[in-house]
């Protein structure tokens, strides 16, 4: 099945991060540290739940207040400093089955003998009118894969975070025009991409504007959307990008291979295990403990160690992680 666009390039890696928050974050500094070949894919600094917190005060040993993208930041250069690597795009899927696993994110194939699933709870819990009835007919949510399907078209982009202006930034490349349709009356982006969004001759931004419906007959035509200064309206394009979120765990990329509870969650072990071998989920994926930035940091320094045992087939933890 391909995932991207054009030609895969297969990278082998210990271990896979799907995710980079706290709980990302914290996970790849131990798996480099422990000398693994560590990459962590992630939507952007702002796709996640603590990237859009204003202020935090209450995360130990850093003074606040303090951003959540800034702390989110910090955390990252620490894992860096180490060797991990981190890699904005979107994950569409993954195989985790056999001793070398699969990640799909854009054009590219990466194997690796572990996975760490720290995608958090941003996922939405129902759709706009219209969104499912032409998912796949125009409704997409990865420009990376589809993007080439709208040379010289008019495509919305509805979301006011990194990953929709990155996605809509990506789709300037291939689009026409780019309506980037903004829920929120600011851009909880990082500044240098809303400067770059706002600089594209190709992309047009539209502040507090939400999205009402999907609009078309066998393919999308348009989308309503409604101003808050000003009547609702329908927009003729061809596609529909749509990067809102919400408060469910997000799970589509796993493709059913792990079973969920009904409340949408994964069930781990004392140390991140699921039911796979190899694969390990933490933080708001869980839906186990209180939603806090030092919880799921905890989480992924229990799966980092977790994943240094099963890769090297150690039996016991390293002494040095003992001290």
């Amino acid at each position: 099945m391909d995932f991207g666009l054009g030609q895969k390039e297969e990278l082998l890696y210990d271990v896979v991060i799907i995710g980079g928050g706290p709980g990302g974050a914290s996970a790849a500094l131990y798996t480099s540290r422990a000398n693994l070949k560590t990459l962590v894919i992630d939507k952007g600094l702002t796709a996640g739940a603590l990237g859009i917190t204003a202020k935090i005060s209450n995360y130990p040993g850093v003074p606040g207040p303090i951003s959540g993208e800034e702390l989110v930041k910090i955390m990252r250069e620490q894992a860096e400093s180490f060797g991990a690597e981190f890699m904005t795009d979107k994950v569409v899927g993954a195989s985790l089955d056999g001793e070398i696993k699969m990640v799909f994110a854009g054009p590219n194939t990466y194997n690796t003998k572990a996975i760490i699933l720290a995608t958090g709870s941003m996922g939405r819990t129902s759709a706009v009118a219209g969104e499912m009835e032409f998912l796949g007919r125009g409704v997409s949510y990865c420009a990376t894969c589809d993007a080439a399907f709208f040379r010289e078209q008019e495509v919305a982009v509805i979301g006011n975070n990194d990953e929709a202006l990155e996605e809509g930034l990506f789709l300037t490349k291939f689009a026409s025009k780019v309506h980037l349709f903004v829920p929120t009356s600011d851009l909880k982006a990082n500044a240098e991409l809303v400067a770059e969004a706002k600089e594209n001759p190709k992309m047009e931004i539209y502040m507090a504007t939400r999205l009402r419906e999907v609009v078309g007959d066998q393919q999308v035509t348009g989308v309503r959307v409604d101003p808050r200064a000003s009547d609702e309206y329908v927009l003729p394009v061809t596609g529909a990008f749509v990067y809102l979120q919400g408060g469910k765990p997000i799970t589509d990329y796993l493709m059913e291979q792990l079973e969920l509870g009904e409340d949408g969650c994964l069930t781990v072990g004392k140390n991140m295990e699921t039911a796979v071998p190899g694969v390990y989920a933490i933080g708001d994926l869980l839906c186990s403990h209180i939603k806090q930035a030092v919880l799921a940091s905890a989480d992924g320094v229990l799966a980092a160690i977790a994943a240094d045992k099963y890769i090297n087939k150690r039996r016991k933890v390293r002494a040095d992680w003992k001290k």
